[in-house]
Order: C-alpha cells, then structure tokens, then sequence
C-alpha cells in the first residue's frame, strides 16, 4: 500500500475534454499571485492521462491560484526533457510540474539521468491515481483476456504493443502483461500517448496498455476494446471492463498516478500556497465531476507524504524493471 493512500479524499474520474485556464474569483486563504501565468509543464504529450487530468482541472486552478495556468507539453526521452524543463526554473512558485510513474523509473532504464528524481524537486502532492487498461485494435479476434492469451500464444512474436517510449510506464505495465501471461508480442516505442493511440485505432498496432484518462471516450465509442484494467476493483470510468483478476490474472495489477512537484528550493509558503490551490480546485464540483468521468481516484496528499511515496516508488519499480529484463539505455 502507498504511503499517500490514507489521505485519499475520494474516488473521482476525469473529462478528456481539454479546458483553458483563466482568472476568476480567488479562493479563500489562498494568496493571488497578480498577472504573472503559472505554467504547469508536463513531460507528456498532449492525450496522454496526466494531460487529460491537469487540463481539466485548469480552469479551477486558475480560479484559486488567482493567476492564469498555462499548460504547456514538453514530451522526450520518455520524460527527461520536460522534466529538466521545469526543475531548472527558479523556484518562484510560476513554474511547476506534473509527472507520473515515468519520474521514478528512469534511474532504473537509463543508464544516466541528467537530475535526481527526488533531490531536484519540491514534492508538493500527490493528486490522483488512475487504472491502467489493456486495449486493442477492435478488428484483433479477441474479446477478453482468455481469448487474447490464446491468440498471442498460438502465434509468438506475430503481434506487437506499442508504449509512449522505452522504459516508460506503459512500457513496463505491457512487459508485466508478458510476463503474467507467458507471452511474446513485440515492442514498438512511441514519442507520447497520443500517437500511440493514434495508430492502434488505424490498425498499425495491435495493442497497448494505457492509463484510463487517456481512452475512456475512445473505449465508449468502440474506437478501442478494452480487454481487462489492470486493478484491483473495476473502474467507474468503464465498469463493464473486467479486470484482469476476474478473468484468471491475478497478478496482473499496476496502477497510474500523477503528482504536482516545483524545483528544487521551492520555499514552504510557496509549498503551502499551491497545495492549498489544488484542494481549492479539487473540492469543485466541475473538477470532482471530471475526475470522476476520467475515472481517476482523488488523491491530494500531503508534500510529506508524497515526498515519502516518491522514495518508495524508486525501489519498487527498480525491482520491477529486473524482473522485466529491461536492460538501460
């Protein structure tokens, strides 16, 4: 169990509609911070999970940071470029950013990381947590994890996945899949969730495991199959996708989340001021209403205990990625 469960505030899901932030009336206790824009960079592109979530909540930040939010994508090297972005931004409080999984992995897939994923931040909180989903091209003649495994096993090395790039969560959760199942499907890599999904809806990739922010509306138009989520209970984002436990996979469970960090020497009032921010903004019903279509779980932990999850992160997905065979880049 994680160490920011506890301060789970509610189960919510998110919109995948994206919002524009803007001014509004300042939310109590929380300082303005005049005209100056707070840019949220993400190490994402544009349709993955952690976009869908920040700019659905960005109009409602926007209202109780009292400033306008800027979300900007900074994809590349599966997160290391928009990562560096915003940890060497001065520690104002203008300009944060939001990971995922993907920041504690990469001392694990590559073989030098320009930074230290948890000496060169400033954790302010966890926000939520998001089930990860098994999809596929729906002209694949499989319809749920029995069907699948016998098709990939009857032809070993036929299909392939695709992920938003090499050691990446999305990686790692489909080399899980293998792993629980026994089976061989080739790996091709992707600059970002978006593109990714683009050609497993056209045909050019068979499948791939993505975060559920990312593909419940392409999942309710059947544009996607989704064949299990990987999660302990199903997801009321798509609760009639069973999970992996129901269909014989116990073992197969790995889980998504995102979290709001500054640069290092992010002073404490700044710390306190953005977290009060997110619980502002998290508390609407517009942003509770989003979540809960996305099928994200409200986290909003505390900086202490999303600085301790960080830590525990890095091992546990350093121990995943031996048992995967990943071998650094």
């Amino acid at each position: 169990m994680t160490p920011f469960l506890p301060a789970m505030i509610s189960r919510r899901r998110a919109l995948s509609s994206i919002g524009a932030a803007g001014l509004a009336t300042l939310a109590p206790g929380v300082r303005a911070q005049g005209d100056k824009p707070v840019k949220f960079i993400l190490p994402v592109s544009a349709g993955s999970g952690v976009d869908a979530i920040v700019r659905g909540a960005a109009p409602s930040l926007g209202k109780a940071l009292g400033a306008p939010v800027v979300v900007e994508n900074q994809p590349g090297a599966g997160g290391v470029v928009g990562t560096q972005a915003f940890i060497k931004a001065p520690p104002d409080g203008h300009t944060l950013g939001v990971v995922s999984n993907n920041h504690v992995i990469y001392p694990s897939v590559l073989k030098s990381v320009p930074f230290d994923p948890v000496g060169d931040i400033t954790p302010i909180t966890i926000i939520a947590t998001s089930p990860m989903v098994l999809v596929v091209n729906p002209k694949l003649p499989a319809r749920n994890m029995k069907e699948l495994v016998a098709l990939l096993k009857a032809n070993p090395g036929k299909y392939n996945y695709a992920s938003s790039g090499n050691g990446t969560i999305l990686h790692l959760a489909a080399e899980m899949f293998k792993g629980v199942t026994g089976t061989h499907i080739t790996h091709i890599p992707y600059r970002g969730t978006g593109p990714m999904m683009a050609d497993i809806i056209g045909g050019q990739i068979d499948m791939g495991v993505i975060a559920m922010p990312a593909v419940h509306g392409q999942i309710k138009t059947g544009a996607l199959r989704a064949i299990c989520v990987a999660s302990a209970k199903r997801s009321t984002g798509a609760p009639d996708v069973p999970t992996a436990a129901e269909q014989g996979y116990p073992a197969y469970l790995v889980e998504g989340w995102s979290a709001a960090v500054g640069p290092k020497g992010l002073p404490a009032e700044q710390v306190r001021r953005i977290h009060q921010a997110f619980a502002s903004a998290f508390a609407t019903a517009e942003v509770r209403e989003a979540m809960d279509k996305q099928g994200n779980t409200i986290v909003l932990s505390t900086p202490e205990q999303a600085q301790a999850h960080f830590k525990s992160e890095l091992a546990k997905y350093a121990a995943i990625v031996k048992r995967a065979g990943v071998t650094p880049q």
